[in-house]
C-alpha cells in the first residue's frame, strides 16, 4: 500500500526524533558537509567549507594527503587531475607546486582561483562548536605530521574525528593521538556474503576503531550496526542526500549524516517535522 506523501514526510521527521531519543541523543543526527557543501561549491576547498558553515552545517568532512615537502593538504585523490587545472601527483609535489594550479573553475567559473587548502588553514577557520571529520586518504606516514598540527592548533578534541578506510591508519591514530576519536570507514558492500559480517567486526576491533562510518546503501542491519558502533562509539553515514536516505540512516542509529547538500537536506528534514 502506498502511503500519502505528506504522511511519508511526517514519518521522516518523526523517525529522526524518535531515533535521537532512543540512542540517547539530545537532538536528531548532526548534518556534516561532505568535502564541504560540495553540491554547490568545489569539493575540498575553503569556498566549500565556508559555504557549509554559512548553510548551517553542524560540521565538515575533508580528505587529506601528504605533499612532498611534508604539508598536510586537502584533496580527495592522490593526484590533481579531477579538481585541479592540471595534473600533479600530490606526494611528488610541494605545496608551492600544488598551488600553481587552481581548484575551482571545474565546478563553476565563479570559483576560479581556489587554492588547495592545508589542514592548518582549515582548522584556523573552523568555527567554534563545529564538527570536523578528518579523513586520511594517505598511508600511516601522514599520522605524525597531522599529530603535530593538531598539537599546535588544538582543535576541540570532542568535535574532531579521525577517519580512514585503512585499518593500519586507524590503529596508528589511536596510538599517536589518543585524545581524538578515530573511526574506520567501510562501504560494507559485501555485507550479505557469508562470513563478512564477522570479518567486518574483526576489522573494527583490531583497528581499535571507536565507531564506524558506513555507506548509506549498504545492507547492514540496525542490530549489526549497533554492535559495530559499540557502547561509546559513533555511527556516521555517507552520502545522505535526500529524505529517504536520512530516514534509513537515522532508523539504523546514525549520529551523523554526511551530505553533499547540507542546506537542502536540512530544509527537507525541517519541512518533514512541520508536516
Amino acid at each position: 500500500m502506498m502511503l500519502p506523501e505528506s504522511f511519508s514526510h511526517f514519518l521522516v521527521g518523526f523517525t529522526l526524533l524518535v531515533s535521537a531519543i532512543c540512542w540517547g541523543a539530545d537532538e536528531p543526527p548532526k548534518i556534516i558537509a561532505h568535502r564541504g557543501a560540495s553540491a554547490n561549491a568545489p569539493e575540498n576547498t575553503m569556498a566549500a567549507f565556508r559555504l557549509a558553515w554559512k548553510e548551517g552545517a553542524d560540521g565538515i568532512e575533508a580528505d587529506f594527503f601528504l605533499s612532498a615537502d611534508g604539508e598536510v593538504v586537502c584533496i580527495h585523490d592522490s593526484n590533481t587531475k579531477k579538481t585541479g587545472s592540471g595534473r600533479l601527483d600530490v606526494k611528488k609535489s610541494t605545496l608551492a607546486e600544488l598551488r600553481t594550479l587552481e581548484y575551482g573553475s571545474w565546478k563553476d567559473p565563479k570559483f576560479k582561483g581556489e587554492q588547495i587548502p592545508t589542514l592548518g588553514q582549515i582548522i584556523d577557520e573552523l568555527p567554534e562548536g563545529k564538527w570536523f571529520f578528518l579523513e586520511i586518504k594517505d598511508t600511516p606516514e601522514i599520522i605524525n605530521p597531522i599529530a603535530k598540527i593538531l598539537a599546535e592548533k588544538r582543535p576541540n578534541k570532542d568535535r574532531l574525528v579521525l577517519i580512514s578506510f585503512n585499518t593500519d591508519v586507524v590503529r596508528a591514530c589511536r596510538k599517536a593521538m589518543p585524545e581524538y576519536r578515530a573511526c574506520l570507514i567501510s562501504s560494507l558492500d559485501k555485507f550479505q556474503k557469508k562470513g563478512n559480517q564477522k570479518k567486518y567486526l574483526e576489522q573494527i576491533e583490531s583497528s581499535g576503531s571507536q565507531g564506524l562510518a558506513f555507506k548509506e546503501n549498504s545492507a547492514a542491519t540496525k542490530e549489526w550496526l549497533a554492535e559495530a558502533r559499540g557502547d561509546d562509539g559513533i555511527l556516521a553515514t555517507w552520502t545522505v542526500n535526500n529524505r529517504d536516505s536520512a530516514w534509513r540512516a537515522t532508523e539504523r542509529g546514525s549520529d551523523f549524516l554526511i551530505t553533499d547538500r547540507p542546506a537542502g537536506l536540512r530544509a527537507e528534514l525541517d519541512a518533514a517535522f512541520q508536516e
